[in-house]
């Protein structure tokens, strides 16, 4: 048989299967539960012994080049299938792993041979210490990197870029076997060694491109959204003052107030002063704000952005129902509902019609709130990944909301139906106060 006994093919077969699967399994993020996750894994693992194995059984000549080649695609069709990752994204994970693999055998193979001979068995236990410490590499350094900057390489990168990589790193892996294939010798090794160097600067200068690009956009982004979110701060200020301004106006009033009522009564003039006060009540009625919900931040806010809307014209109907403490701050309450409303009113401005309206819904139901707001919008809204662009491109409001609700494992959603713009915004009120 090839390569030694069954048992050595067997031991040979079980290291690489393993840490393949060992190697995207750390970087990825899985699409199912852990505990399921590694269920898979190993059943697959177990599948993929057994059966790489009884293609050893048949002394097939072909076996070690076929097995070689065939590994790569078997494993990263399963792999794809488990990570919740976009497809490109999955793809460069697994070109990023078979390279780990690659320098593993490269050093546990070749360089063994070159220093011990090619003792069988100590060129086992040099490949299973490499592989040893390509793990503890890739779980203490790598794995960090790539899940604390997944979400920079989805942003940054795309499918020509990843398949581009993809394909250097994969020709890099290949050429750590085409010594082994083909027979050893120094020259052959070099080789390989010169190729795995070369695909790993370029995978690393890339991958820290990507992610240096990606981390200014997002502090950028982040910059901007502070910003917005200060001027929303600044005008629920300036509320607050025209408020404070607005009482004092009308205690400065009530001084006037009374001796009108006192020179009616003095007088005996009693139709006047009813009519007065009736005059006077209304007037009141009209200045004092209505209560919409009971949670404070967000009836301040709802109530202000209806008194604008409703002075351009707009027609207004709000039913909320909050409770008075939720574990949503007031700040990204600001950042929700004042940007929804905003986005509204510069809907129903932009639209061109005659009848504008505003409808706004928000309710509990178990540990969720759910909000809904539609608005008359313009015929004409583009969408770009599921998200509206604004004529000026990515709306910072529109970021702002989105941000603000994954803070609360939630979720947003935009649409258009019947004619209209509809934002649908789901919070989850189970998370913890400490982790928001």
């Amino acid at each position: 048989m090839l390569g030694g006994s069954f048992w050595v093919a067997f031991l040979r077969n079980g290291m690489s299967i393993t840490l393949m699967l060992s190697f995207f399994l750390m970087l990825d993020r899985p699409r199912f539960s852990m505990k399921k996750t590694i269920y898979c894994y190993i059943t697959f693992g177990v599948l993929m012994l057994v059966g790489y194995n009884l293609w050893y059984l048949l002394d097939h000549p072909s076996f070690v080049k076929m097995a070689a080649f065939s590994i790569l695609p078997i494993v990263g069709v399963f792999c794809s299938l488990m990570s919740c990752e976009v497809i490109y994204l999955s793809l460069y994970k697994i070109a990023a792993s078979f390279y780990l693999f690659s320098v593993g055998t490269f050093l546990g193979v070749d360089v063994s041979r070159w220093w011990f001979g090619g003792n069988l068995w100590v060129d086992i236990l040099v490949r299973f210490l490499c592989d040893l410490v390509m793990l503890v590499f890739t779980w203490k350094k790598l794995r960090k990197l790539f899940l604390e900057s997944v979400d920079f390489l989805v942003d940054e990168m795309d499918l020509f870029s990843t398949f581009a990589l993809f394909i250097s790193i994969f020709l890099g892996a290949i050429m750590a076997y085409w010594p082994n294939l083909q027979g050893f010798s120094i020259f052959n090794m070099v080789r390989a060694f010169f190729v795995l160097f070369i695909a790993g600067v370029l995978q690393y200068t890339i991958l820290h491109l990507y992610i240096h690009l990606g981390r200014e956009h997002h502090y950028q982004t982040e910059k901007e959204l502070l910003e917005l979110n200060e001027q929303l701060l600044r005008s629920q200020i300036d509320i607050v003052g025209e408020s404070e301004k607005e009482a004092a106006r009308i205690r400065h009033d009530a001084r006037h107030h009374i001796l009108l009522i006192r020179d009616y009564v003095e007088k005996g003039n009693m139709d006047n002063l009813l009519a007065y006060l009736e005059e006077y009540g209304e007037d009141v009625e009209n200045r004092r704000a209505k209560l919409i919900c009971g949670h404070p931040a967000v009836n301040g806010i709802l109530s202000v952005y209806a008194r604008q809307a409703r002075a351009k014209g707009i027609v207004v109907n709000i039913d909320a129902e909050v409770p008075k403490d939720t574990v949503i701050r007031d700040i990204d309450w600001v950042a929700i509902l004042a940007n929804v409303f905003d986005n509204a009113i510069h809907g129903c401005n932009n639209s061109g019609k005659m009848e504008q309206e505003i409808d706004i819904y928000i309710t509990k139901r178990g540990k969720k709130i759910i909000i809904q707001c539609t608005n008359t919008c313009t015929d004409d809204v583009i969408f770009q990944k599921g998200i509206p662009k604004s004529a000026k491109g990515e709306g910072l409001g529109t970021t702002s909301i989105i941000k603000s609700a994954l803070r609360y494992n939630g979720e947003v959603d935009f649409a258009i139906e019947d004619g209209r713009f509809v934002t649908r915004i789901l919070l989850n009120l189970s998370v913890k106060k400490g982790n928001v």
